[in-house]
C-alpha cells in the first residue's frame, strides 16, 4: 500500500489505458480472470474500453452450439456500447444476428465474417447501415452472390479491401461466378486490396476488375485457373498478382485453422459465474443482462491473433 502514495496504482489507471492493456490477452482472460482482480478493473471489462475490436473468429469457428456465439456476439457488441470499430467472427447465424450487428454498426469499419449464413436479401436489408465499412471478409459465404456484393459496394462507399476466398467444395456444382466479378467490378471502384482464390471467373472477367477498380494494388487469384495471370501482368505493371497457381498448402490450412483435434489442445468451459453472484457489493456491473452466466467458451491451442487496422492485413490464405 506504501508504494501506492508513489506511484499510481494499477486499479488508479484511465479507463482506456487499461482497455488498451486488456486487449492484449486472450479473450479467455479478458472475460474471467481480469474482472476478478479487482472492482475497477471489472468494470473496465463490463465497459466498451476493451471491446473497440471484437475477434472472436478463432473461439467462433470452434463453437457447435449456435446460441452460444449469438449470446457472445450479443453481449460483447452491448458492451461496446456500438463503438466497436472491427468485429470478426466465423459462422455468423443469419438474422437476426447480422441485422442487430448492422444496428449498432456506426463505427464498425472492418467486419469479418466468413463461413456466415448471410443471404442476399438479408445484406440488400442491412447494407445501408453498414456505410463506414472500408474492409469486408465475406470468404465462403455460400448463401450470397452477386446481389450481396452490388449492395455492398453501393452502400459501403469507401470500401479498400475485399476478401472474397472460396474454398472447392464451395463452388461444386457452380458454372462460374462471372455474375460476381461484375459486381465487384461495376460497384467498388476505390478498392485497392482483393482476394478472391477459388472463385469460378475467367481472364475476361478480372480484366473488367482490374480495368475499373483504379487505385487496386493487390489482386489475389490463387486457385482460379482459368485467369491468365501473365496478361495481367503485362497490361496492369503496377498491380500486385498473387497467383492463379498455388505453391503452398491452400486447401489443406484452410481447414485446419478449424480444427480441434491438435495433441495440445486445451479444453476451457465457462458454466456459472457464481463470483459476484455471493454478496460482492459490485454485482451491478453484470446486472445489463450481458453477464457470462451459463455460457460456454471452448479454447483449443493458443491464444488469439493480434487485431489488425488499416493496410496491416491479415496473412492471405
Amino acid at each position: 500500500m506504501g508504494e501506492c502514495s508513489e506511484h499510481r496504482c494499477w486499479d488508479e489507471l484511465l479507463p482506456d489505458a487499461l482497455g488498451l492493456i486488456f486487449r492484449k490477452l486472450s479473450l479467455k482472460d479478458v472475460l474471467t480472470v481480469v474482472p476478478r482482480v479487482c472492482k475497477s478493473w471489472g468494470r473496465v471489462v463490463a465497459g466498451p474500453y476493451c471491446w473497440q475490436e471484437i475477434d472472436i473468429q478463432e473461439w467462433s469457428q470452434q463453437q457447435s452450439k449456435p446460441d452460444q456465439l449469438k449470446r457472445m456476439v450479443r453481449m460483447l457488441v452491448a458492451r461496446s456500447g456500438g463503438s466497436f470499430h472491427r468485429i470478426s467472427v466465423s459462422g455468423l447465424p443469419a438474422d437476426p444476428l447480422f441485422t442487430f450487428i448492422g444496428d449498432h454498426a456506426r463505427s464498425l469499419k472492418t467486419m469479418e465474417l466468413p463461413r456466415s449464413d448471410i443471404s442476399d436479401s438479408l445484406v440488400e436489408n442491412v447494407a445501408p447501415r453498414l456505410s463506414n465499412v472500408t474492409f469486408l471478409d465475406i470468404s465462403s459465404c455460400t448463401k450470397i452472390g452477386a446481389r450481396a456484393l452490388e449492395a455492398f459496394g453501393k452502400h459501403c462507399k469507401s470500401l479498400i479491401g475485399l476478401r472474397r476466398v472460396m474454398h472447392p467444395t464451395d463452388v461444386v456444382g457452380r458454372a462460374s461466378q462471372h455474375d460476381e466479378a461484375r459486381a465487384i467490378a461495376c460497384n467498388m471502384p476505390k478498392l485497392r486490396h482483393l482476394e478472391i482464390g477459388y472463385m469460378l471467373i475467367a481472364t475476361k472477367a478480372v480484366v473488367e476488375i482490374a480495368s475499373q477498380c483504379h487505385d487496386l494494388k493487390f489482386l489475389d487469384l490463387r486457385g482460379c485457373w482459368n485467369v491468365d495471370d501473365k496478361l495481367l501482368q503485362e497490361s496492369y505493371p503496377g498491380l500486385k498478382v498473387v497467383g492463379p497457381y498455388v505453391d503452398d498448402c491452400y486447401e489443406n490450412s484452410f481447414w485446419e485453422e478449424c480444427s480441434d483435434d491438435s495433441d495440445d489442445s486445451i479444453y476451457w468451459e465457462l458454466m456459472d459465474d457464481d463470483y459476484y453472484a455471493a454478496g460482492s457489493d459490485d454485482e451491478g456491473i453484470w446486472d445489463d443482462g450481458q453477464g457470462l452466466e451459463g455460457l460456454e467458451v471452448r479454447f483449443y491451442g493458443g491464444g488469439f491473433s493480434e487485431s489488425h487496422a488499416g493496410f496491416d492485413w491479415p496473412p492471405s490464405p
